[in-house]
């Protein structure tokens, strides 16, 4: 965008309900995908209605936290590579970086999975 004035706004919604905490947001083949604030899964959502239609799980990419890092080291970084079809996520206070790319036949008709 020319400027950073507001043109949209959206309420996310889950089977109806206001889904809240949403962060980290990035626009992927026509899909709004955004990780949700302590927990280890990113929401696809419709751009049209803000509905929630499909859900990413990232629970497996960090299964031990740290005691240290009391609750904060969740699922907090996603950045898509339009070029190469792919995903990076982190999390804050994570040691590592993934790489994930997307597999299936089409973005509509996808398994999406880590």
């Amino acid at each position: 965008p020319a400027t950073f004035e507001i043109t949209k706004t959206l309420h996310v919604t889950d089977k109806g309900k206001a889904l809240d905490m949403v962060n980290e947001l990035e626009y992927v083949h026509g899909e709004i995908w955004a990780n949700i604030w302590f927990r280890d899964s990113i929401a696809r959502i419709s751009p049209h209605d803000g509905s929630v239609i499909g859900w990413i799980d990232l629970s497996g990419l960090h299964p031990q936290r740290s005691k240290q890092a009391h609750g904060e080291d969740v699922l907090n970084g996603i950045a898509w590579d339009k070029d190469r079809d792919r995903l990076w996520v982190t999390g804050k206070l994570w040691p590592s970086l993934f790489e994930i790319e997307i597999t299936g036949a089409s973005p509509k008709g996808a398994r999406w999975h880590a």
